[in-house]
């Protein structure tokens, strides 16, 4: 009987030196400009050594460690022994053929040590063990250092594990067992489309890293996603109002308000068939209107928060009801959108105006005590120097704010993306998501700095008459019409405990609904999915904990929830309403209108 042939090693393809000279030469000229442009793009800009005041953080941190030695020298000798172990268990497998117990183990949900290489071969074994002993020492020091200012504590937290995650072993060539399998199989072409790869996103970029996370060519909106069928009905200089054509005969009576952030591009709602909200509420007879924020240019650096209320909230709530004849409607406010529905709840209930009947709130903050991490890029010197950066322009940049919201998921968001792209010198895959997350929106300089200073640095829209509106101040006490909050477990943006704490503050009645998964997958969770489950409490105890213990757990999407809720306060029909049929609002455009199809 003959032995069994053993695997058979993939081949080894010999580089083309003169391709590979050709493309060297190019990629030196094209770096060159480059940094040539880079350099005087930073010059006239005003270059700053620590724009995200790190230095500072770090050497707080380092004055309470040296002032307190001893715990420095235990993490120093914990790291000693937990080496030696690793060492001499690296040895017992490359000598005896010994399999021990690894002294660390990575969390199985970790896609950067998915290779079966990471385990089988002891090298790598070694090195990927290595990496996550020194990344918990790093850990353990950063986080245990006692007597720093919260906010400082929570800075060098989240600057050490970027520190961490940008050193993992699976981010370097030498040390990624898959790419340099694949740097073998294709005789180094992979490292070389990696580096053309490279030179196209600083190119798309003009010198800042844009990491293309998606096929861009793969999507266009109105075309295969942002595809719902509706028309424009109205547009200012700050919006268009979209609406969308009926699929049921009969239509609830009170039609329907979306507020989408301005931070990013409405059509997260509405990506395409199967996962849009937008398709499912017209399907459950909802009149749906769309507010499309403008992607506004150096023009409207002026525009305030006052202004998207004004021309945006108020603006719509007139046109709607002149196209359905309707007093009062429902409204949806999603993260910024949320925060902007609140505090013109706010200056409506002062005013006595009732044209708003219920209001959801997703992923929303209206509170900012604790905005999780994004808190990191919220002191006065950060601050500063972005206003500064604003004044010049008039507006902030779309891929700034991209980078970080980018940053509280780098594993995901950055780093395996420059292993794909970079390192095996692939193209990423098409994705709506990423694209979605891709096609960044400007902010203007006045708005953004009044969101920043009074929303996250001081948190007045938590106090009553914290904040004013068109000159009346705002007291969420007072709202007094139905709310439904629908906040997400794993949220990075907005923490539940936090959109909870705000909930609590609205003077009327609130059902809060808490979804699994983050802020996006949690909210974007259509029932034929059949994913992410949710909890209820129809209490609402002060303690965010103790709404958790006693909420009961249903099985799948949060949507046909918010129904039951919305049609159990009017449920009403009316003949369906036609986009345009209105006396006075002729359509503009088809939907998705073209203040979306604007680019950063």
């Amino acid at each position: 009987m003959n032995a069994p042939m053993p695997p058979k090693e993939p081949d080894i393809k010999l580089p083309d030196a003169g391709a590979i000279g050709r493309s060297m030469t190019d990629i030196a000229a094209r770096s060159q400009k480059l940094v040539a442009e880079w350099m005087k793009r930073q010059l006239a800009e005003g270059m700053r050594m620590d724009p995200l005041n790190v230095s500072s953080a770090f050497m707080e941190m380092t004055a309470k460690l040296l002032s307190n030695p001893t715990q420095l020298v235990e993490a120093h000798a914990g790291l000693w022994r937990d080496y030696m172990m690793l060492w001499s268990n690296t040895a017992r497998r490359i000598i005896t053929g010994e399999d021990p117990a690894p002294v660390i183990s990575h969390d199985p949900r970790d896609k950067r040590f998915a290779d079966p290489a990471w385990r089988q071969n002891e090298i790598f074994d070694f090195i990927k063990q290595s990496y996550l002993l020194s990344a918990r020492y790093i850990n353990d020091v950063v986080t245990q250092v006692d007597g720093l200012n919260p906010k400082t504590a929570q800075k060098v937290d989240f600057y050490a594990r970027q520190f961490i995650n940008a050193l993992s072993p699976s981010n370097f060539a030498l040390t990624n067992p898959e790419v340099l399998r694949k740097t073998r199989e294709t005789g180094g072409e992979n490292l070389v489309r990696g580096l053309n790869n490279l030179l196209q996103d600083l190119e798309h970029g003009r010198g800042n890293l844009r990491i293309k996370m998606t096929d861009t060519d793969a999507f266009h909106v109105g075309e295969n996603i942002a595809v719902s069928p509706g028309k424009v009905v109205y547009q200012n200089e700050l919006m268009q109002l979209i609406q969308y054509n009926p699929t049921t005969d009969q239509v609830l009576a009170r039609p329907l308000l979306i507020l989408p952030p301005w931070i990013n591009k409405f059509y997260i709602l509405d990506l395409r068939p199967k996962n849009s909200l937008v398709r499912w509420l017209v399907s459950q007879g909802h009149t749906v209107f769309m507010v499309s924020w403008v992607n506004p240019n150096e023009r409207l650096a002026d525009k305030n928060f006052d202004d998207y209320m004004t021309e945006g909230v108020l603006t719509a709530l007139e046109v709607i009801g002149k196209i359905t004849k309707q007093q009062q409607i429902n409204a949806i406010g999603y993260c910024l959108g949320g925060t902007l529905l609140a505090a013109t709840l706010g200056y409506m209930a002062a005013k006595g105006d009732e044209r708003i009947a219920s209001s959801t709130f997703l992923a929303t903050l209206t509170d900012f005590s604790d905005a999780g991490e994004l808190g990191v890029f919220i002191d006065e010197e950060q601050l500063s120097s972005l206003e500064e950066k604003m004044s010049k322009r008039g507006y902030l940049e779309g891929m700034e704010m991209a980078t970080t919201f980018n940053m509280l998921r780098a594993n995901d968001l950055i780093w395996s993306f420059v292993v794909n792209n970079y390192l095996l010198g692939q193209e990423p895959f098409p994705f709506d998501l990423l694209y979605w997350n891709s096609d960044s929106t400007r902010m203007p300089a006045a708005m953004h700095s009044f969101y920043l200073r009074n929303m996250y640095q001081r948190n007045l829209l938590s106090v009553p008459g914290g904040i004013s509106m068109k000159n009346v101040p705002v007291d969420l006490g007072q709202v007094k019409v139905p709310c439904y909050f629908l906040s997400c477990r794993e949220d990075h943006i907005a923490p539940w405990t936090s959109t909870y704490k705000g909930a609590r503050q609205f003077g009327g009645p609130v059902r809060f609904v808490l979804a699994s998964s983050g802020h996006i997958a949690g909210v974007v969770n259509p029932p034929e999915g059949g994913k992410y489950n949710h909890f209820i409490n129809h209490d609402m105890p002060e303690s965010p904990d103790e709404w958790f213990e006693h909420a009961s757990e249903i099985s799948g999407s949060w949507w046909p929830d918010w129904q039951r809720w919305t049609t159990a306060q009017n449920n009403e029909r009316v003949p369906a309403r036609i986009p345009g049929s209105a006396r006075g609002f002729k359509p503009i455009e088809d939907a998705p209108g073209s203040y979306v199809q604007v680019k950063s």
